[in-house]
């Protein structure tokens, strides 16, 4: 026993000092790294604190497990009276996922916060959990603005929800070999969650448990602002921290007014002033991967990604990208001024942020975006854009060409690419139907926070509906379903909906959402995401022996399906040949054939 304990120990020092030279390793390999000496180093407490954070005390070289972090956190909520920690739900796993409730007047039941008059703020961290910034700010800054007593004012003008991990599961995935490309801390949790989902890309199908306990914590706590903190990869640049919205062309113009108007220069001023050097969100989105000289563009995040669910429910949402190549300290207190720069300003603008809320929940758009690009007749902006130098070589191992760093840092102003048109859009309907034969379609929508309405009797009524043409499928599963896609085609019938079928009115708040989710051409669809692809599938048949001599009939007594018929031949290849769909072709218009095959059975009501 005593040999098999000297021999487990000597094995984790060889395991150690092995991931210790592959770091150094993977470092070696990343770009010439920018010196930094900001100001916001003055917030890190000093080694004698007794409320010093483990990444303080540890000098930001690692970061707290999932139980330290909750160990320390149940110990300032013990000696804070202003603050309250509750589960917002588990994981897959099993693990709580916590939240933090900082209220100075001690609104720790949900009703009551929302009564406040002062507006709150939502923070997460860990989404992606080896990208986990957002923790290790959030707990200095809860201890700052408590026990600490330096920042206790922040309570005083708004509330502040924190969610320290969101992907719990992930979170313990640790590893010193979770994310090539960033600067720490040295043992990093994973990406995505014990069933291998990206919860940012599970905001409209809500697959996941984690997301389904945050998006009932979103309809229970109503935030006026939510941040979710990131580290993004890609390209390398001065910026330390970037962040940003969907614009005034999404859904929410109103509150892109105000984030635009009222955070984006407030937060840029504070983490200037505090040493950091902060960016658009879109940096890394460079129009030439190879040449950042021509410019960048931005994108409208769909209903999977926060900030584009943010934009179509109508709750101001920033997405916040530290930059992978920089720091762990750095990164940290880059994001602690700007969770403090976001509590002082909706503590100053809370009004005008309610009622830029307010318009975009009152409004009830003709037709409900869908996807956006460039319009080509508007000259592009442009900005001054921090980069790093860089140098174009062939690359021995692609064949191509590759990019390569420096170090020196550079500016020029380049053109600014913005999605300032509406691409694609849907008229929009008085309601939906959907039959009570999907529940877990209708399960979802309540999940979302959607009103319905549930008959109990079945009704029959004139209403539109998709025959989905041309359905392709992908070839491979992404984020645990196959997606696919199709022509939806617009039929007018008479539908009968049976008793505990739902009426979806678009005539509400979440009008814009119920949309995007129920309609089959919008690329967030509960269609797309493989929810419908049951009715593709057509399961009556006819034996060949018997459609042939009636197609023959049908051909002599209908010359206009006969025409219809050789010209199809005529014009599609594979339709020629194979004698499987021509049979099919021919089946598909006999009273024999199935009716509602490649019908979406969620209808509209015009």
């Amino acid at each position: 026993m005593r040999r098999s304990r000297k021999l487990a120990a000597l094995l984790v020092g060889v395991c150690s000092i092995i991931s210790s030279s592959a770091a150094l390793a993977v470092e070696a390999i990343l770009p010439p790294l920018v010196p930094w000496d900001g100001k916001s180093r003055e917030l890190i407490a000093p080694k004698d604190d007794p409320w010093i954070t483990h990444a303080e005390e540890q000098e930001f070289r690692t970061t707290p497990s999932y139980d330290e972090t909750v160990e320390w956190l149940r110990k300032l909520v013990k000696a804070a009276p202003e603050l309250q920690l509750v589960s917002l739900g588990k994981s897959s796993d099993g693990r709580d996922i916590w939240m933090v409730i900082a209220s100075r007047d001690q609104h720790f039941l949900a009703e009551a916060l929302r009564k406040s008059d002062k507006p709150t703020v939502l923070a997460q961290g860990g989404i992606h959990s080896g990208e986990i910034d957002g923790k290790d700010a959030g707990m200095m800054l809860l201890r700052d603005m408590t026990v600490g007593g330096r920042k206790r004012e922040l309570l005083e003008g708004a509330n502040f929800l924190f969610v320290p991990i969101f992907n719990v599961d992930g979170h313990e995935r640790t590893s010193r070999f979770s994310r090539v490309n960033q600067r720490g801390p040295e043992v990093m949790g994973w990406r995505t969650t014990s069933r291998n989902l990206n919860l940012n890309r599970d905001y409209a199908k809500a697959d996941a448990p984690e997301m389904a306990a945050m998006l009932r914590a979103l309809n229970e706590w109503q935030p006026d602002l939510y941040l979710d903190l990131h580290v993004t990869d890609g390209a390398d640049y001065q910026y330390d921290i970037t962040f940003g919205s969907n614009g005034a062309i999404g859904h929410s113009p109103s509150i892109a007014t105000w984030l635009e108007k009222n955070f984006t220069p407030a937060v840029t001023n504070d983490l200037a002033a505090m040493g950091h050097i902060p960016g658009p969100v879109d940096a890394p989105n460079w129009i030439d991967p190879r040449d950042w000289k021509k410019g960048i563009k931005t994108w409208m995040a769909d209903p999977r990604f926060s900030n584009g669910y943010g934009d179509v429910r109508h709750l101001p949402t920033v997405l916040v990208e530290n930059h992978s190549l920089k720091p762990y300290q750095q990164r940290v207190l880059g994001t602690y001024v700007l969770l403090e720069s976001a509590l002082r300003v909706v503590a100053k603008t809370g009004p005008a942020l309610r009622e830029a809320i307010e318009s975009d929940r009152r409004r009830r758009p003709a037709t409900v975006p869908l996807a956006w690009d460039v319009d080509p007749k508007k000259p592009d902006e442009t900005m001054e854009y921090k980069a790093i130098e860089t140098r174009v070589v062939p690359s021995e191992i692609t064949g191509e060409m590759r990019v390569e760093y420096n170090g020196k840092p550079v500016s020029a102003k380049v053109p600014y690419q913005k999605q300032n048109r509406v691409s694609s859009g849907i008229a929009r309907p008085k309601a939906y139907w959907i039959p009570a034969a999907w529940p877990e379609i209708i399960e979802r929508l309540q999940l979302h926070g959607i009103a319905l309405e549930r008959i109990e009797e079945a009704r029959e009524l004139p209403v539109t509906m998709y025959r989905l043409q041309e359905a392709k499928f992908e070839s491979e599963a992404f984020e645990g379903r196959v997606r696919v896609n199709a022509k939806p085609v617009p039929e007018k019938r008479t539908e009968r909906f049976a008793s505990g079928s739902v009426r979806v009115t678009t005539d509400q708040p979440l009008g814009n959402l119920a949309a995007v989710l129920l309609e089959p051409a919008s690329a967030d669809s509960f269609f797309q995401w493989g929810f419908f692809s049951s009715v593709l599938q057509e399961t009556e048949y006819i034996e060949s022996y018997v459609i042939e001599p009636m197609a023959e009939r049908m051909m002599k007594e209908n010359p206009k399906l006969a025409e219809e018929f050789r010209a199809r031949l005529e014009k599609d290849e594979a339709f020629r040949s194979s004698a499987k769909e021509r049979l099919r072709w021919f089946y598909s218009r006999t009273a024999f054939g199935d009716e509602r095959w490649k019908l979406y059975p969620v209808a509209r009501e015009e």
